[in-house]
């Protein structure tokens, strides 16, 4: 009888091969970094590796205590790491090491956790098919020459993959569960707050939020669970209400599903319509009620949404000018050396969206942009409000495509924007969402989002883990399915 494929498990599974003894932290860490050295379709999932530093905590990971110790686990590369380089996918920060850890980044220490290392991502965050990276694209597990979505793209790419069990990204309007649906796997942002942003390189600080990003709902709940926390150092941060806990139930009775129009309208490709629609009559069987909602203010989401995370962006990338750490181009002035410094080290998208929110802030026009879109924002969470005494979750696509192929829409940056038409009204908003691998369309991943109202997780991870169980999704990407059983015969 052949040895497991260590690679091939979820985070749950890995736990319990380390707790029977059936495999030691570092047999379990050197399977993962052989699997990532290999990389054989040029995924591209991780920006640093450092197979020494890893084995050195599977080696101590090994003595210590814990569930869930030895169980290595992927980091999204805007995620402050104490010892391995933080750079968020750009040049202007190649090779910068942090002198601390993320709040985030600690909890999985504490919890015994082995970091595989840095996952790629677009540049600051700034994208929707990981495509922006300075260190390259990262392709999709499914189909590499298609994009895996972003900005957390290496983080899904990875765990699709099998390159990690689990891993962490960041959500700012929908960047981690885009590239969960596109990628094939279970991502969830939490309730903004829910999980502290310290030591997390701001992108937009009032939309930004640590989630998780996992193969299953159940594992989804654990690293939840390991992350989610009031912080001191984190003014926002308020933790959950309530210990993370999901109801295992093969019914969803009584379980009142929203259904927004606006979810579901011409943007929506139609073989992606036909699967949600599927996915909707699978929960009507297990006795959820689907319910008609209105959220009037959607259609305004993405321009709202592109004047608030420019703007916010302006602010929060000032920091990078060639003075106190970074990359620096020597010039004859300081004005000309800001100048060159930030032509040189950031990429063109984050440019792009630097002079939008620059523009939108300043003198004359703040009022008309930027506040505005502040009010459209208020707007936006009231209808989410309105629409909760109404539903219970809110359901529908994740994105309006399945995944797209690698250079199709670079030129064409609204048709990039407009993938995150689905998920950008709940970051706006604060709410929880969450997307699940639902079925296929021409053999590629399609998700389905739920979203609820503040500080809801139990009850979505809940009805997640309904939806899961019915779908029978298998999150193996097909051709690596069939890669592996060549390989076992």
């Amino acid at each position: 009888m052949s040895a497991p494929d260590l690679t091939a498990l979820d985070a749950a599974g890995a736990a319990k091969l380390l707790a029977g003894g059936e495999a030691t932290a570092v047999e379990l860490a050197e399977a993962y970094l052989e699997r990532i050295a290999a990389d054989s379709d040029g995924i591209n999932a991780y920006i640093h590796v450092d197979a020494a530093a890893t084995g050195a905590q599977a080696e101590a990971a090994s003595d210590a205590s814990g569930p869930w110790a030895g169980v290595p686990i992927a980091t999204k590369d805007l995620l402050s790491t104490s010892d391995m380089p933080t750079t968020c996918g750009s040049r202007i920060l190649e090779g910068f090491r942090p002198v601390y850890d993320a709040t985030a980044v600690a909890a999985c220490r504490q919890a015994g956790l082995v970091s595989l290392g840095k996952a790629n991502m677009d540049e600051f965050a700034m994208g929707s098919s990981n495509e922006t990276s300075y260190f390259g694209p990262v392709r999709n597990p499914w189909d590499p020459s298609r994009v895996p979505g972003g900005s957390s793209g290496g983080s899904a790419a990875a765990v699709a993959a099998g390159h990690a069990p689990w891993a962490l990204g960041s959500d700012t309007g929908g960047s981690i569960r885009q590239p969960a649906a596109l990628c094939g796997i279970v991502g969830l942002k939490p309730t903004y707050g829910a999980v502290s942003r310290f030591g997390l390189v701001a992108f937009a600080s009032s939309l930004d939020q640590v989630g998780p990003m996992t193969r299953t709902v159940d594992d989804c709940a654990v690293l939840l669970s390991i992350i989610a926390g009031r912080d001191p150092r984190d003014a926002t941060s308020t933790g959950l209400h309530e210990p993370v806990e999901v109801t295992r139930s093969e019914r969803l009775d009584g379980v009142r599903l929203g259904l927004p129009r606006q979810f579901m309208d011409e943007g929506i490709d139609p073989q992606v319509r036909e699967v949600i629609d599927a996915n909707l009559r699978q929960a009507v069987e297990l006795g959820a009620a689907v319910v008609d909602i209105d959220l009037p203010h959607a259609e305004y989401a993405l321009s709202a949404y592109y004047l608030i995370a420019p703007a916010e962006a302006s602010a929060n990338l000032a920091r990078f000018d060639g003075v106190r750490y970074g990359l620096r181009v020597d010039a004859d002035d300081i004005t000309s050396m800001y100048e060159q410094t930030r032509a040189e080290g950031f990429g063109p998208e984050v440019q792009r969206r630097i002079m939008i929110g620059t523009y939108a802030l300043s003198s004359g026009y703040y009022d008309a942009f930027y506040g505005q879109a502040q009010k459209v924002r208020t707007l936006i969470a009231e209808d989410f409000r309105r629409a909760f005494e109404r539903c219970d979750v809110i359901v529908g696509p994740t994105s309006p495509s399945v995944a797209f192929g690698v250079g199709e829409r670079m030129d064409d940056p609204l048709a990039m924007y407009a993938s995150d038409i689905c998920t950008i009204p709940v970051n706006l908003a604060g709410l929880p969402g969450m997307s699940i691998p639902s079925g296929l369309v021409d053999g590629l991943p399609v998700g389905f989002q739920l979203i609820g109202p503040a500080f809801s997780e139990n009850r979505l991870l809940s009805t997640a883990w309904t939806l899961e169980q019915a779908f029978g999704f298998d999150t193996v990407p097909e051709r690596l399915r069939t890669a592996g059983a060549a390989g076992a015969g």
